[in-house]
């Protein structure tokens, strides 16, 4: 299991990651809008910005208030 830094002292597990996303894009939105109805939505952000999304294979959606470039897969 390789864990993911997604800022703040969160981690996720690598191995379970299917895309990493800008969440400035009208798309990754409607991902976070629906992952928060369905109870789906993991906030790493604590409290900035989200500015990546990042899609598990278990439907879960973590956003990251760090860079997509930044997050070392």
């Amino acid at each position: 299991m390789k864990l993911i830094d997604v800022g703040y002292g969160n981690r996720i597990n690598g191995d379970r990651i299917v895309a990493v996303v800008s969440a400035e894009s009208a798309p990754a939105k409607r991902l976070v809008s629906a992952a928060k109805d369905k109870n789906m939505a993991i906030d790493a952000t604590c409290g900035k910005k989200t500015k990546t999304v990042i899609v598990m294979d278990s439907g879960h959606i973590v956003m990251s208030a760090k860079n997509s470039e930044s997050i070392e897969l």
